[in-house]
């Protein structure tokens, strides 16, 4: 009976020994390993949504480069409209004033060549003379009064000799000589007749005193003649 009793408590160590020495088995014991793949729809979508927002930003900046564009080229053409309608208006005062206006003089004592037009904006003040005319002499020592005390930001004097093969240089030894400090400027056959057709045969007589305004529009007054004094001439100036 002891003998009986060992064997079977030595059987039961060793069963208790193979099971514990056993490795674990699992229910997919044997079947090929899963191998989990990476997730690639999530970049994929996120890398689609990147794409659709650069291509909306770049139409976005292309549809506001065009609208600069366009902006600039109405600007531009604005800009271009505007320049045509002051030249327009320009050539259309140009071609408005009498021909003496637009011809050319030469100043005696710089040389620099001018025109009546040149003085667009101020009131200019023109008597004709000569050199040899004692009446012109006095008549521009009363114009020489008038210029002392007139605004010459508004007014312009302006003495041309109708001796029209005069040498500069000699009408300017004579204004200089009488202190006759504003422009002179000797008188073109052509600037005679012009002057002459809108104003009579009376502007080329210097005994005469003859002298008249141009205003600043470019509209010019009646001619006159005879002495008028310093005040008498500011009082015209004043006038308009």
């Amino acid at each position: 009976m002891q003998l009986r009793s060992w064997f079977a408590t030595l059987l039961t160590g060793l069963l208790l020994l193979a099971a514990c020495g056993a490795p674990a088995t699992s229910p997919n014991r044997g079947a090929a390993p899963v191998v989990e793949q990476p997730t690639t729809q999530a970049p994929v979508a996120e890398s689609q949504a990147m794409s659709n927002t650069m291509s909306m930003t770049d139409t976005q900046m292309m549809s506001e480069t065009h609208a600069m564009t366009d902006t600039t080229s109405m600007s531009d053409t604005q800009m271009m409209s505007e320049t045509h309608a002051m030249t327009d208006t320009s050539d259309a005062m140009m071609q408005e004033l009498p021909a003496w206006q637009t011809m050319a003089l030469i100043d005696a004592r710089t040389g620099e060549s001018f025109t009546l037009a040149d003085y667009a904006g101020k009131t200019v003040f023109v008597e004709t003379m000569a050199t040899w005319c004692t009446n012109c002499r006095q008549q521009l020592g009363n114009v020489k009064d008038a210029a002392a005390r007139a605004d010459t930001a508004e007014v312009v004097f302006l003495a041309i000799s109708v001796e029209t093969d005069l040498a500069a240089e000699t009408l300017a030894t004579y204004a200089d000589n009488n202190g006759f400090d504003w422009t002179f400027a000797v008188a073109t056959p052509e600037l005679v007749r012009a002057l002459a057709e809108t104003f009579g045969q009376t502007i080329a007589n210097p005994p005469a005193t003859p002298h008249f305004l141009i205003y600043a529009d470019g509209t010019h007054g009646e001619l006159v003649t005879g002495y008028e004094s310093g005040d008498q001439i500011l009082a015209s100036l004043s006038t308009q």
